[in-house]
């Protein structure tokens, strides 16, 4: 298999090129020319070319959860990702107890070689080391201290395939789990989190290099005590997780952490829950009955808290263009090269470099996803 790509405009990780021609051969990246090469060419005229998306932190989609520890139902979300522009995604647990979770990352690591359509990249941990005042949709029941032990367990039953957790700094030896877990090379978040600024700073200065969900599930940003919010918004060397669906984070608040961090700082992130390409209706997101409607997902305990989302990756991408907030270049590098690289699997996705799997998606001119490309073969269309 070797063809030449021609189209109006490609994203590539040193700049954007206008026209030319990128190589692609036995399912891998060549080079980008600016001359007509001799072979095949697939013409895509006035439309751009862009890296596959990485979605680093989604629990579900069509009617399947991460949590239900069923292969079959990775695979269902990794071939309907496809028609959402992503194609490499870490499947995130939520909090649950010790031996559910242990369950879930053995059954992904025993079948990630199985797999159809969005590559499993690895596994984002999102919980239990959480505290209860920002809980979400998260089962306090299950919240601890962070453990080393523990987490080496789960790393154990997950063949090392763990690439991010998500801890809450305040919790009794955040720091010092922090600096062990990220000197293995996991990636460390901060979220659901009442904490601090000066606990989440210590955790950063421990290493850890994320804030999940920004703004979302953690202390305030006040003109006295920064906390949680001002952490992600100030410190630097790490990278803001931020939902961009509209409801999560609204608009103009995109907008002042992005004229306050670089583009390069923030990653897309969906939090799709199982109820992602599915219809508005009654859902469960882990052991909490959820409502979809009007393009939120919320507990029906009363509370009306968010639950998750149902965005997807290719409408974020949209979004965060529409609201004039980054160019579309700066969009793809939010939702392909950050993600990817800040959960450590920037050497596998998120980049169209020569060598590198060809996984890209062709878009109009209005962002609107129209093809998605796996190792070179068109997968959705």
């Amino acid at each position: 298999m070797e063809y030449y790509i021609h189209a109006e405009k490609f994203f590539l990780g040193s700049n954007v090129e206008m026209g030319g021609y990128l190589h692609v051969v036995d399912g891998k990246f060549g080079s980008y020319q600016k001359s007509k090469p001799e072979g095949e060419i697939v013409d895509y005229g006035d439309k751009w070319i862009a890296p596959g998306l990485v979605d680093t932190h989604i629990h579900g989609l069509l009617n399947h959860d991460v949590m239900d520890a069923d292969a079959d139902g990775i695979e269902t979300m990794a071939k309907g990702l496809l028609e959402c522009g992503v194609t490499s995604w870490l499947p995130t647990t939520l909090t649950a107890s010790s031996d559910q979770l242990k369950e879930v990352v053995s059954v992904i690591s025993k079948n990630v070689d199985k797999f159809d359509g969005a590559k499993v990249q690895g596994i984002h941990f999102e919980g239990p080391y959480y505290t209860e005042k920002h809980k979400g949709a998260q089962n306090p029941k299950y919240f601890e201290n962070p453990s080393v032990d523990e987490f080496h367990l789960w790393q154990e039953a997950a063949n090392g395939m763990i690439r991010k957790i998500s801890i809450a700094p305040e919790r009794e030896g955040a720091p010092e789990f922090t600096a062990q877990i990220s000197s293995e090379g996991v990636t460390v978040a901060l979220g659901h989190s009442d904490a601090t600024f000066e606990q989440a700073k210590a955790c950063v200065e421990a290493g850890a290099t994320m804030f999940t969900h920004t703004f979302n599930g953690m202390s305030g940003l006040d003109h006295r005590e920064p906390g949680m919010a001002g952490a992600a918004m100030s410190l630097q060397g790490v990278t803001d997780e931020l939902i961009c669906d509209g409801h999560h984070v609204n608009p103009y608040v995109v907008k002042i952490l992005l004229n306050t961090k670089s583009y390069k700082d923030v990653a897309l992130v969906t939090d799709c829950m199982k109820a992602g390409l599915m219809p508005d209706g009654d859902y469960i997101l882990g052991e909490f009955p959820v409502k979809v409607a009007n393009g939120t997902a919320r507990l029906k305990d009363g509370s009306n808290s968010l639950a998750g989302s149902i965005l997807l990756l290719k409408d974020a991408i949209k979004n965060v263009v529409d609201w004039n907030v980054v160019t579309p270049e700066q969009a793809i590098i939010m939702a392909s090269a950050n993600a990817a690289d800040s959960a450590g699997v920037g050497d596998k996705c998120g980049h169209i470099l020569p060598g590198r799997d060809a996984d890209f998606i062709v878009l109009d001119h209005e962002m609107n996803l129209e093809k998605t490309y796996l190792d070179g073969e068109m997968v959705y269309k």
